[in-house]
């Protein structure tokens, strides 16, 4: 079916696209029977399927990756097509708007998207206000992933992440500090060892503070240096965060095949030319590491083979985004009997 329907959304422009698919979704979840008709051709059920992460237990290891719902307006949506956990945001402190339009570009040929959104979004206190009336989560995992303003210098971003971590509290099951993306001036600079521990430490306080701590973890660019991940290895433990995101969007252009001028457009990369950087980036944090801390594997999930490659490289959670744009919604429930027939094999 998706086949059928792809080809209309992609001769629209990435973001039309993206609001067309999500409310033409939202509108037909309040159809008569609809929820039953996504559950018998999406959703697959299975005790196998169930992982237990952090202290968290994931009916499936399969969600959706940050920056689909930015703003937390579609979670019960999204759920139906049969998502383990989803992850909302990056949220900020204030509303922003974003880089100016457009974007987003889809490179085709590389089965890949160029994004500068820029964390656009309504705010936290937006993100947590809808959250507080998702009640029936009937066993999804949220996560809340956390950024700060672009107007915020680097030298007050602590900040801005406590904002978030404190309105979303509440709301969500896990926390993700995005460092990583490439389309706020500077973000990235806060990857480094002595900024990112201090920020980390901070969170930590203020999570210790509270009656049941929330897991927290941290999403890594993929274009990080050997010697650069061997010092998140470290601050991972010296923090004593629950775990790593492995990879957000990479500013590498190698191997593109796409036409020059949509190939030089500034943003990030996801999608394909991620495949194998992501699980490179998987294998050798867990190696390094020891298997010290759970890694959710996103990057260039296009099939149920490039999930499994991410598992056994040492993931223990897996995300989509670009892939569930080119391959549709079945690619979850391919994925979820790839790994039941893998688990059954093992056991």
């Amino acid at each position: 079916m998706y086949k059928l329907v792809k080809p209309f959304f992609f001769s629209m422009g990435p973001e039309k696209a993206h609001h067309t698919v999500t409310s033409g979704l939202r509108f037909f979840n309040k159809l008569w029977g609809s929820k039953a008709l996504l559950k018998s051709c999406f959703v697959l059920e299975d005790a196998i399927l169930e992982t237990e992460v952090f202290g968290l237990k994931f009916k499936n290891p399969v969600g959706l990756a940050a920056g689909f719902d930015k703003n937390a307006e579609y979670v019960d949506d999204m759920a139906r097509l049969g998502f383990g956990f989803i992850e909302i945001g990056t949220v900020t402190p204030k509303p922003q708007p974003g880089n100016d339009k457009p974007r987003m570009f889809r490179l085709v040929e590389d089965e890949a998207v160029i994004n500068r959104m820029g964390f656009n979004n309504q705010g936290a206190d937006v993100a947590a206000g809808r959250l507080k009336f998702f009640k029936e989560r009937h066993g999804l995992i949220i996560g809340g992933n956390i950024g700060k303003n672009k107007t915020t210098a680097n030298e007050r971003a602590v900040d801005d992440y406590r904002y978030c971590f404190l309105a979303l509290f509440d709301h969500v099951d896990y926390f993700v500090v995005n460092v990583s993306s490439p389309n706020t001036p500077g973000l990235r600079d806060l990857q480094e060892k002595e900024p990112l521990t201090e920020l980390l430490n901070s969170l930590q306080i203020l999570n210790q503070e509270k009656d049941k701590p929330k897991p927290i973890l941290l999403k890594i660019a993929p274009d990080l240096e050997w010697s650069q991940l061997d010092d998140i290895v470290d601050i991972v433990k010296e923090t004593g965060i629950d775990g790593v995101i492995a990879t957000n969007t990479t500013i590498s252009r190698d191997g593109l095949k796409s036409n020059a001028d949509l190939v030089q457009q500034a943003g990030g990369v996801s999608g394909k030319p991620l495949t194998d950087r992501s699980t490179e980036v998987i294998r050798y944090l867990s190696t390094k590491s020891g298997g010290a801390f759970p890694i959710i594997g996103v990057g260039g999930i296009h099939s149920p083979q490039d999930a499994l490659d991410k598992l056994n490289a040492g993931a223990s959670l897996l995300q989509l985004y670009t892939g569930f744009i080119y391959e549709g919604p079945a690619l979850i429930s391919k994925i979820c009997k790839a790994v039941i027939k893998q688990r059954r094999q093992l056991t």
